[in-house]
């Protein structure tokens, strides 16, 4: 009885450094964000009124949340589903030892290495009204496209550039996954008259399950809190015409445009329940647990 004791009081105080900087920093910001949205807070002057519901009620009220909202659904619904195909389907063909994986899976990697900032600049670059994608469009086709400055386009490259620095890492997930597959599924399969590409649906993609959950829960989270490349590309104005306004964004320019820190709080509250609603949801559809027993 004394040891089970000693060896509890062991464990707690190893865990004691981590249980104060969860507090500290995860537990306690909450709380106090949770605090002040029922509250109008200037930021400048530090004074607080209580308001109840009504920032909630300001925020729905407001054309640019909705405007933040439609940009921030059409984003997650157009990038998961196309990063995470895509990366699985580039693992099962790096899985299947094509000739020069080594160096397709170095090169695939560099995006990866490269910062969400650099690789922001470098696509407005691109698809600027003067870039390499836009000249080369306008000389193949003779249509000039101006990608950054339509309200119609704007988004879209966002999430191409998205889609391009997220496929490589959730590809090496998918990779890990693979290798783990017994391949007496796959001889049981060929044995039973099934090609590559019935292998791959009917084993590779079960199989791969619990991973296409991780890949789409951390998809979702990411493009839900879709920020800094909204930022650079329009300055953080979420323009042009508010099409690139997500909620993140709109979060920031209610903190720190505005000043208004309660309203901001809690629009970040309703972006936490959204989040975990959806993540419940992809959850209970994929029964990712359910795999393999």
């Amino acid at each position: 009885m004394g040891g089970k004791r000693y060896s509890n009081l062991a464990g707690y105080t190893f865990l004691f450094p981590a249980i104060i900087a969860i507090v500290a920093f995860i537990l306690t910001p909450i709380a106090y964000a949770f605090f002040l949205m029922f509250f109008q807070v200037d930021m400048l002057s530090g004074e607080r009124t209580f308001v109840g519901l009504g920032n909630f009620t300001e925020i729905f009220s407001d054309p640019k949340f909705w405007a933040a909202f439609e940009n921030t659904f059409k984003y997650v619904i157009v990038v998961v589903p196309i990063q995470t195909t895509i990366a699985m389907v580039l693992a099962a063909l790096l899985n299947s030892k094509v000739k020069f994986n080594r160096a397709f899976l170095t090169i695939m990697f560099i995006p990866t290495l490269t910062s969400s900032s650099a690789m922001t600049l470098i696509f407005m670059w691109l698809f600027n009204n003067n870039g390499l994608v836009v000249n080369l469009i306008d000389s193949l086709f003779g249509v000039k496209m101006q990608f950054l400055t339509n309200p119609d386009l704007a988004l879209t490259v966002i999430m191409a550039m998205n889609i391009f620095s997220t496929v490589p890492h959730f590809m090496i997930v998918f990779l890990a996954g693979l290798q783990d597959i017994p391949q007496n599924l796959y001889e049981a399969a060929a044995i039973d008259g099934a090609n590559k590409v019935k292998q791959f649906f009917n084993v590779t993609v079960p199989q791969l399950m619990p991973i296409s959950f991780y890949v789409i829960t951390m998809g979702l989270i990411g493009c839900f809190q879709i920020f800094d490349q909204a930022f650079i590309i329009s300055d953080g104005t979420g323009g042009p015409q508010n099409s690139t306004l997500t909620f993140t964004l709109y979060i920031y320019q209610l903190a720190f445009t505005s000043n208004d820190m309660g309203r901001a709080t809690a629009l970040a509250f309703i972006l936490g329940l959204i989040i975990f609603a959806v993540t419940a949801i992809v959850n209970k559809t994929l029964k990712a647990d359910e795999v393999n027993g």
